[in-house]
C-alpha cells in the first residue's frame, strides 16, 4: 500500500508567504496561482491543508496577528496611556512604510473589493481589529483607574479613537504616503490622547504651549 505524501513544507513560512500575497493584493485580487506559488505548494495542496481560499486567509490573519500581538503586548507596556498611543501610532508609521513589508496594513488591505462569494472577509477582518481595539481599551481602563487619564475620560472612546486613526494610516500608506506624512498624523493623535491625560488637566494655564 503507498503511503500518503508528507507534507514538504514548513506551515509557518508558507503562512507568511500567503500572508504577503493577501497583504499586496486584498484577498479578491489574490489568486489560487499566486498564492500556491508563493507558498512552494500545489492547488491541492492548499485545499486540504486550509479547506479553500477564505480558510487560507484565515490562517493568515491568525499568524498575522500572532506576530502583531507580540508588537501590541510591548505597545500597552507603555508607562502612560499618552506614551501607549505614541508607541503604536509611530511604530505604525515605521513598519508601514517599510520597504521590507508590502506598504499598509494586511487587516485593512486583505478587504480591499470583496465580492460575492467573499461577503464574510470584511467581518473576519473586522473581528481581527476589534481585538487590537480592545487591547487598547482594557489598557486604558487601567490608566483611568491609575489616575493617568482624567476621571471624565472615555477609555472605550480613546480606544476607537486611536484604532480609527491606525486604520486611517493604513489606507494612506497603501495609498503612497510617505513616512513623514504618517508621523504628522500619529503626532497629531497622541495630542489627541494627551489632552486627555490627568498631568495635562492640572498643568499651570500659562505652561501650556
Amino acid at each position: 500500500m503507498r503511503m500518503g505524501r508528507p507534507r514538504e513544507f514548513d506551515a509557518e513560512t508558507a503562512l507568511d508567504q500567503a500572508m504577503e500575497v493577501f497583504w499586496r493584493h486584498g484577498y479578491e485580487g489574490a489568486t489560487i496561482a499566486q498564492l500556491t506559488e508563493a507558498m512552494g505548494i500545489n492547488p491541492p495542496s492548499l485545499y486540504a491543508c486550509f479547506g479553500n481560499k477564505e480558510g487560507l486567509l484565515k490562517a493568515a490573519l491568525d499568524r498575522y496577528t500572532k506576530l502583531r500581538n507580540i508588537w501590541m503586548s510591548e505597545v500597552v507596556a507603555a508607562p502612560t496611556a499618552r506614551d501607549v498611543a505614541e508607541r503604536m501610532l509611530m511604530g505604525i508609521a515605521e513598519k508601514q512604510t517599510d520597504p521590507a513589508n508590502p506598504p499598509g496594513c494586511l487587516l485593512v488591505q486583505g478587504g480591499i473589493a470583496c465580492g460575492s462569494g467573499s461577503e464574510n472577509v470584511p467581518f473576519e477582518l473586522a473581528a481581527h481589529r476589534a481585538r487590537n481595539e480592545d487591547q487598547l481599551r482594557d489598557r486604558f481602563v487601567r490608566a483611568k483607574a491609575e489616575g493617568d487619564l482624567k476621571p471624565t475620560s472615555d477609555p472605550a472612546a480613546l480606544a476607537r479613537y486611536v484604532s480609527a486613526v491606525s486604520v486611517g494610516m493604513g489606507v494612506m500608506a497603501s495609498s503612497g504616503s510617505d513616512r513623514e506624512a504618517l508621523r504628522q498624523v500619529a503626532s497629531v493623535a497622541v495630542q489627541a490622547v494627551e489632552a486627555q491625560s490627568a498631568a495635562e488637566e492640572k498643568r499651570p494655564t500659562g505652561l501650556r504651549e
